[in-house]
């Protein structure tokens, strides 16, 4: 299934099998295997009653200031982010998530927490890394699943290490509104 270009649907983080937040997205691309989709500022948050709590989120009521497009590869437990601060490309983010699961007018994902920033010179930096401890502590994570993602994040920083990025093909996209 494939979603249509400039069509709104709903990105939603499922944890445990229970909805934790949903927020609209609109569909920039998809060839069925790679997913790109927009989060524009403004995009109102909701958020749903969950046996953890609050999302991390949720003083939040909408995403912030930066345009961000997602690009989610089928089968990959990640999203890799591009980032935009007035139209300009400001880095690369790598989602360590949950692979993407499609509905008709929706997909699931979930966060696991590790991330990952390529700045425009090639330079990395791990965010998040403590807290995927905490992510087992608390029940939010098991200790097999922090393994996929550390495994993940292995193959990522070797697809990075060769220069074999799959999302390439977009290294010059920018907002349609700058």
């Amino acid at each position: 299934m494939a979603f249509r270009p400039g069509t709104e649907i709903t990105r939603r983080e499922v944890l445990h099998g229970r909805l934790w937040l949903d927020h609209p997205v609109t569909v920039v691309a998809d060839d069925g295997d790679v997913l790109a989709v927009l989060l524009e500022p403004g995009s109102r948050f909701r958020f749903h009653e969950h046996p953890f709590g609050p999302h991390p989120w949720s003083a939040y009521e909408a995403w912030g200031g930066t345009t961000v497009l997602q690009l989610h590869r089928e089968g990959d437990a990640y999203g890799v982010w591009k980032f935009f601060e007035g139209g300009v490309f400001t880095r690369w983010y790598v989602n360590f998530e949950e692979p993407v699961v499609r509905h008709d007018d929706a997909f699931d994902t979930d966060d696991h927490g590790l991330d990952l920033i390529v700045h425009p010179d090639g330079r990395r930096e791990w965010k998040d890394v403590d807290h995927l401890s905490e992510l087992v502590t608390s029940g939010r994570m098991t200790g097999e699943a922090v393994l996929g993602v550390l495994h993940a994040a292995a193959d990522v920083t070797a697809r990075l290490d060769r220069d074999e990025r799959w999302w390439a093909p977009w290294d010059h996209w920018v907002p349609p509104n700058g």
